[in-house]
């Protein structure tokens, strides 16, 4: 299991950037035994977010690389995140799943992106259940519950019918179907699709300063190549030589045709 993490880094001149990974929460039987490790439930992430709400961070981005976990931890995440009186972007990275795409909703009005080489997957909730009879039918009941409710999630974001998503979700047995970002896209879970590129996710001020700089001079070192490569070609010139100008054996003088030679390889050096 990949630990879960949740890293916050503010920027006094770029935006807040909450990085997501591993696991959402942490299943109950596992609690108490590291207690440390539950880096990703809401108690430690609230703490985080009201360090953002001191800075007034007019932008927050939500970078995610999950999946899934905790869906009650998600809901109380995705609950925070729509709090906050900001611009909210969430990018989806990796393996995007199950309870993590549930945060990936809290995105502003066509802020929910993911990147070109991700997979996204929703699908139906999922519960430990011991007891009688009586016991599994409530456990039944909460799961359809929390069905529809992530189901009216993703249809409030998308502007789509509810039903459209409890169908996606009941796939292959409720397990769902990895989509691709297209699909995604398609499926109205995300609003665009982004290429990987740009700075590190946690690069803020002077990180996001040098990383645009170091590309420049990657620019002007390759400019300058091509102007060099560029350059020898044009002082690069056939050889002009006569046949009379060669000297006779006898005399140790350079001749035309050596001294041409001799040019050529010197522009090609």
């Amino acid at each position: 299991m990949m630990k879960s993490k949740i890293k916050i880094t503010n920027s006094r001149r770029g935006p807040a950037v909450i990085d997501i990974e591993g696991m959402i929460g942490v299943p109950e039987e596992w609690q108490f035994d590291e207690p440390a490790q539950r880096v990703a439930t809401f108690d430690k992430f609230q703490k985080t977010l009201a360090a953002i709400g001191k800075i007034r961070a007019g932008e927050v981005l939500v970078n995610i690389r999950s999946t899934g976990g905790d869906v009650r931890d998600a809901l109380l995440i995705y609950d925070a995140l729509r709090e906050l009186d900001a611009n909210i972007t969430t990018h989806c990275y990796g393996y995007v799943a199950s309870a993590a795409t549930i945060i990936a909703q809290a995105a502003s009005p066509g802020g929910r992106k993911i990147s070109s080489n991700a997979l996204y997957l929703i699908h139906n909730s999922v519960a430990g259940c011991e007891g009688n009879a009586i016991d599994h039918r409530q456990s039944e009941e909460l799961l359809t519950r929390t069905d529809q409710r992530l189901a009216a999630i993703y249809a409030e974001h998308s502007g789509r019918e509810v039903q459209e998503f409890l169908d996606l979700m009941a796939e292959n047995n409720g397990t769902g179907r990895w989509l691709s970002p297209a699909e995604a896209l398609e499926a109205g879970l995300v609003d665009c699709i982004c290429e990987p590129v740009g700075p590190p996710t946690n690069a803020v001020d002077g990180d996001v300063l040098r990383w645009q700089q170091d590309a420049e001079l990657d620019k002007l070192r390759h400019r300058i190549v091509a102007l060099e490569s560029e350059n020898k070609q044009l002082k690069a010139r056939p050889t002009q030589t006569r046949i009379t100008e060669d000297p006779p054996p006898t005399e140790c003088r350079r001749s035309a045709n050596e001294i041409a030679y001799r040019r050529d390889v010197e522009n090609f050096l």
